[in-house]
Formats: C-alpha cells, structure tokens, sequence
C-alpha cells in the first residue's frame, strides 16, 4: 500500500506543482537544443578565428604588464637607490613608475576595447546571432537538408 506524504518544503517544487510546463517527453526542451548547438560552434573554423584574435591581444598585453608590474615590484624591492632619485621637487622615480602602472593599465584597457570593437565583435555577432536563431530544420545540423 502505497502512501503519500506531504511535500518537503525544502525541495524546490515539481513543474507539475508549480504551474509550470511539463519536461517535453523527448527530452530535449529550448535549453538542451541550444546546449547542443553551441557544442557545435567550438568546431566551427569562425569560432577557433575568434579564440585566436583574442588570444593575439591578450597573452602579449598580459605579458608586457606582468613585465612592467614585476620590473616596478623589482626595482622597488633591490633598486632603491634609483627609485629614491629625485625626479621634480619631492617626486620621484618610484612614484613615477606607480602612476605609470596605473596609466598603462587604463591604455591597455583602451586598447583592448578598441580591438575588441574592431577584430572581436562583429564576428562575436555573427556567431551568437547564428546560434540564438532557430533552426531552419529542426534537428539539422548547418548544411544538412531535411
């Protein structure tokens, strides 16, 4: 004999008891489908383009700043004699290269955007457009006829 016991309250609630849609009996709803398709993107020869534009900018960017940064922490730990040196009045070396790092992290910032804006993005676009846009075929896969 079967029994039934009133519902945790500390279980999220069933689609049935919330109102909401049943699970489509297939198995695949909206999110799996989309799931599906952007599995596929990563081979896509758009896609490897665009991890590699973004890898053009951004693993020299970080080394040269990492540089940077390491030369200023360096200098400042074992070169104190030239970071002391008195540059205009009571400014001097150090504190020049600390408003520096913040300068160049703004540029690299600029920089990164307008690259961004201009190599990145619009193929971004394309292929979130393409993978947001409902399938011609359902099921299909692109170039695939029904």
């Amino acid at each position: 004999m079967a029994t039934h016991s009133a519902p945790n309250p500390s279980e999220p609630p069933q689609p049935a008891e919330r109102g909401g849609p049943e699970p489509p009996a297939d198995g695949l709803g909206p999110d799996a489908e989309l799931e599906a398709r952007a599995l596929l993107m990563y081979e896509d020869p758009r896609f490897r383009e665009l991890r590699t534009r973004l890898l053009r900018f951004v693993v020299p960017a970080g080394i040269a700043f990492f540089s940077w940064f390491l030369l200023y922490v360096l200098m400042s730990a074992y070169a104190r004699g030239v970071m002391s040196t008195q540059v205009v009045g009571s400014l001097n070396i150090a504190l020049v290269f600390g408003l520096l790092q913040f300068v160049s992290t703004f540029g690299i910032a600029l920089l990164y955007a307008r690259y961004t804006d201009r190599r990145f993005d619009p193929l971004a676009d394309e292929l979130r457009a393409e993978l947001e846009s409902e399938p011609k075929v359902p099921g299909a896969r692109k170039g695939e006829t029904a």
